[in-house]
């Protein structure tokens, strides 16, 4: 027995030395990362992580319903589709042609209003919001210094760092993107409850406007600027901008860094589902239009869809590939959050889940094609 007691005061304290080094280093927040993520059983945040945290509700409003198609749900899935979302652990998947939605499925206890974690499809909607900030004149445009909002940033190399540098990820700035590394810095943005003292201490390890490098921290400090330039809390800009507009089905939840600092975590994080999410696609893929009406500027729209940078699948806040020969552009999440939109043919393909598989020479997950291909053949027949 004693040697019970022993262990377990030893034990005790070596946890809180471990404790204390944490703090004296300015590792605390591994402490929340290790309540909320590791001590659940996950190696990464997961989907429905956002209960752990704090939140912000973004509203809706008068709800537009997808309408359905005349062939909604009448074509049975393949056996490869099944086999893919099985192997990776979808729980949503919908096609949308011509703006009705032809097939859906949930799985793993999901359903059409179910909320899971956008990860950085949220990039997406900061984008979007920086289109609207320009449209209505808060922001002046692409080209305007982010150091006129935030001063850190107004200094040497990064007083040349624009806010389209920061929403066509090519800013320059100093950032480690890791997700798996508990001292990374992207790590680091998850957990502090401070993100915004987090974000102008980074400083910068390149030339702004120089070339694509994908960095979460990129949009942290895009919404910081809109926040900045609107006077208002992102969650509010987007409902107002998109979510009422678009018609969202539900109110939304954007995750923030404490009750206390409410900064959200930009680069990632909007739990809402695959209808509401599928939204902002067809809103790019009608350059700005909503029921007839110009939501978003149809030039920042356009270029938003098209690369910045020769021969780099990236413009500003969407992901740019090929399908057989198409444009294709798409929201895009960690652990294979896709909202995929060929505009040529009027096809919307979301699919939400757990995991995704490695990635070919082009830089996408495999299994893309093969819920490309299905939609296609979906649509197709008779």
């Amino acid at each position: 027995m004693k040697y019970i007691k022993h262990f377990l005061i030893g034990f005790t304290g070596l946890l809180l030395i471990l404790i204390l080094f944490l703090y004296i280093f300015n590792y605390d927040y591994l402490l929340k990362a290790v309540r909320t993520i590791y001590f659940t059983g996950h190696t990464t945040a997961y989907l429905e992580d956002f209960k752990k945290f704090d939140n912000m509700n973004i509203a809706s409003g008068s709800s537009q319903p997808w309408p359905l198609h005349r062939k909604y749900n009448t074509v049975k899935p393949s056996d490869a589709l099944l086999g893919v979302h099985e192997k990776f652990g979808s729980i949503a998947y919908v096609v949308i042609k011509n703006d009705s939605v032809l097939y859906e499925a949930y799985y793993d206890g999901f359903g059409k209003t179910s909320k899971s974690n956008s990860f950085s499809m949220a990039k997406s909607y900061v984008s979007g919001l920086l289109g609207k900030a320009i449209m209505q004149r808060h922001i002046k445009s692409l080209d305007q210094s982010v150091g006129d909002f935030i001063l850190e940033y107004s200094h040497g190399t990064a007083a040349k760092m624009t806010v389209g540098d920061l929403a066509s990820m090519a800013s320059g700035l100093n950032w480690d993107e890791s997700y798996y590394s508990p001292f990374s810095v992207t790590t680091r943005a998850y957990f502090d409850d401070d993100l915004a003292s987090v974000m102008r201490k980074r400083g910068m390890q390149g030339e702004p406007g120089t070339g694509f490098e994908y960095l979460s921290g990129n949009t942290e400090l895009l919404a910081m600027v809109i926040e900045k330039a609107t006077g208002k809390k992102i969650t509010e800009y987007l409902s107002e901008s998109f979510w009422k507009p678009l018609g969202s089905e539900t109110d939304a939840l954007w995750q923030v860094d404490s009750e206390k600092h409410q900064l959200v975590k930009a680069y990632c994080c909007i739990a809402s589902n695959a209808r509401d999410f599928a939204r902002l696609g067809k809103l790019y893929k009608d350059y700005g239009r909503w029921n007839g009406k110009q939501v978003l500027d149809s030039a920042f729209v356009a270029k938003s869809i098209t690369p910045r940078f020769n021969g780099e699948p990236y413009g500003y806040g969407f992901w740019l590939k090929k399908y057989n020969g198409k444009d294709l552009f798409m929201m895009r999440g960690h652990l294979g959050q896709f909202v995929m939109v060929i505009p040529k043919d009027n096809l919307i393909v979301v699919r939400l889940g757990h995991t995704q598989g490695k990635r070919g020479e082009d830089g996408f997950p495999k299994e893309l094609d093969v819920y490309l291909d299905e939609a296609y053949r979906m649509a197709n027949e008779k």
